[in-house]
């Protein structure tokens, strides 16, 4: 077996899963960089076995994604919807020469446009935030929140990730309250390490247009469990359709990202919290997840337990959601765990299960999750 990952070289992505290859005894994979792709280089022939990994962290990668004149300063929020529509060009290039990709550009596409991955996992029965259609602006964001009889929503770009754009917001009698790791400077937003909350309603307007020309997606606030003073979610990697690795996000405000200065929580202590029933129930959701993209190796998904522990909702599903350092089960890591797929023959078992299973357009749609405010 011979890899090839397209990736950023000296991206720890692509480190991280070249070190799983040779601790299996594979050969070294060759590294097409995100750079090539994107300037004319040939795509992987052929019978070729390709990982695709995300094109971040690279200033020049991200360049070239939006076909900008110049890179974005670091953590401006500019070019999301055109980033996104480079990563689609740039996966119809790789899978231009006939190579067997381990994340299926229709997936890929589907997965980073949080409008459609919220629409395929509710026709397929998976439990997600009510969402509201048709959001353009603030104005009417506010109509559609009042016409729901919601009072708390999230405002997402409909392309962003890492909660870049994010906003919880909350409309009661005194006013507007939106907690968001926005930065608002004179000469645009940037996307900051610092979560802040703007109580102005102008200024929360004027956010909420401006990333509205990015695309927006907003699905009400649910209100999620905690562990003590904090709320917590739980990323859950599922590689080859079985729930492998997580890691529970523990948070004192609404966003629980963890390089936003969060902690991992405690996972035996949430399972504790929830029970072996609802635990279990959480993990054939991931599975139900995964398996709306069974054309992807992995994929990264983000649940959360509501108040109670007895329901629970996924908020997100992350193409590149398998960056857990540190977090092993059976001995390995995420990547190592994608590697033992591949040479056990899970990976092709599972994927001409659940690609023989998925549900075909028509489907009707489940019930999403709806909770009082």
């Amino acid at each position: 077996m011979r890899l090839t990952v397209v990736g950023n070289p000296d991206n720890r992505r692509v480190g991280l899963f070249t070190a799983a290859v040779l601790a299996a005894g594979l050969p070294r994979p060759a590294v097409l960089p995100w750079a090539d792709v994107l300037t004319g280089a040939a795509p992987p022939p052929a019978g070729a076995l390709v990982r695709v990994d995300s094109p971040g962290e690279d200033p020049h990668v991200d360049r070239l994604l939006r076909r900008a004149a110049v890179p974005a300063r670091h953590g401006e929020l500019v070019g999301l919807a055109d980033a996104y529509a480079g990563l689609v060009d740039g996966l119809a290039r790789v899978a231009a020469g006939g190579a067997k990709l381990l994340n299926d550009p229709g997936d890929v596409a589907a997965l980073c446009d949080k409008r459609r991955c919220h629409a395929r996992l509710s026709a397929a029965g998976v439990p997600v935030p009510a969402a509201l259609p048709g959001v353009d602006g603030y104005a009417s964001l506010r109509a559609a929140m009042a016409a729901a009889g919601w009072a708390r929503v999230f405002v997402k770009p409909a392309h962003g990730s890492s909660a870049a754009g994010v906003l919880a917001l909350a409309v009661g009698p005194r006013g507007v309250r939106a907690v968001t790791p926005i930065e608002v400077a004179p000469d645009g937003l940037f996307n900051s390490l610092r979560v802040r909350a703007y109580d102005d309603e102008a200024t929360v307007a004027a956010l909420v247009d401006r990333i509205a020309g990015e695309g927006l997606h907003v699905e009400r606030w649910l209100p999620k469990a905690g562990l003590g003073d904090r709320v917590v979610d739980v990323r859950v990697v599922v590689v080859a359709g079985r729930p492998t690795h997580a890691v529970v996000r523990a948070a004192t405000g609404p966003l629980t990202n963890l390089h936003l200065g969060n902690a991992r929580g405690d996972l035996a202590e949430l399972r504790a919290a929830a029970g072996p029933a609802a635990w279990s129930a959480a993990m054939e959701t991931c599975v139900r997840a995964a398996a709306c993209f069974p054309r992807s190796l992995h994929v990264g998904v983000d649940l959360m337990f509501l108040v109670g522990w007895r329901r629970h909702a996924v908020a997100e599903v992350n193409a590149f959601g398998d960056l857990l350092p540190g977090v092993l089960a059976d001995g390995r890591d995420t990547y190592a765990e994608q590697v033992h797929a591949l040479t056990s023959g899970r990976w092709e078992r599972w994927r001409a299960t659940a690609t023989a299973a998925a549900p075909q357009s028509g489907t009707r749609a489940a019930e999403v999750v709806a909770c009082g405010t």
